[in-house]
């Protein structure tokens, strides 16, 4: 009798390690699973020709389960998100319109109250500012932590998307490129500013020849070259 019951606990004991073994299996199926999915966002992100549609394809779609879908979702928004802030900056330093702010066939169909114009600089000003600063923010421990908070995870899986998918985020953004690029166009703004309001109040004093603005007013036109002079 004591053998059966030693026979039986034994087979409950197997039972209940290969039960064990399977899970730790499965969980180390679905970590692996995830960190594969990741390392290819990354690379589609940094190819050459980036497919903006697929990038979001996959960042909208998730491949794991239980709590690592909950770690993938949480990290995957906040690439979304960060990659949404990153095409509203590359869509504003590509507008056309930077350029043509400065030129005679603005001054034409603008001037010379220059309504549009004035609300333009306002308004693309004020986004790049907030775009800025979100960039920043996206860079910070603090803000990709964030992301996780309020999942009910045990901290296996908070340490997980730290270690392996944060990691040192804040010395990634030790490369001020987009920053720079971002603080030239403000001030191309800023300065295309001062100019459309030296023409907007002083209507009478230029007028539009062909592709140039002649001036009647000596003071008024150094004052233009001068702006003029600082985008050079």
């Amino acid at each position: 009798m004591k053998k059966k019951i030693l026979i039986v606990l034994g087979v409950i004991l197997l039972l209940f390690i290969c039960l064990i073994a399977y899970y730790v299996v499965v969980d180390l199926n679905q970590e692996k699973k995830l960190k594969k999915e990741l390392d290819e966002i990354y690379e589609m992100t940094n190819q050459e020709n980036i497919d903006v549609d697929k990038i979001y394809e996959r960042l909208d779609k998730i491949v794991t389960k239980d709590d690592y879908a909950k770690v993938e979702e949480a990290f995957k928004q906040y690439l979304k998100d960060n990659f949404d802030n990153s095409l509203k900056i590359a869509e504003i330093l590509s507008d056309e319109r930077l350029v043509t702010i400065l030129t005679a066939n603005n001054y034409l169909e603008d001037g010379k109250e220059f309504i549009e114009t004035k609300k333009y600089i306002e308004t693309t000003r004020n986004e790049l500012e907030n775009c800025k600063q979100k960039y920043n923010e996206f860079f910070t421990e603090e803000k990709a932590m964030s992301y996780i908070e309020n999942k009910n995870l045990d901290s296996y899986y908070v340490d997980l998307y730290k270690d392996e998918f944060v990691g040192d985020i804040e010395s990634e953004n030790d490369d001020k490129t987009v920053e720079n690029s971002i603080n030239d166009i403000i001030e191309l703004l800023d300065i295309s500013e001062e100019v459309i309001n030296l023409l907007a109040n002083n209507p009478d004093s230029w007028e539009i020849n062909g592709e140039y603005i002649e001036f009647n007013n000596n003071s008024l036109s150094e004052q233009y070259d001068e702006l003029i002079n600082k985008l050079s």
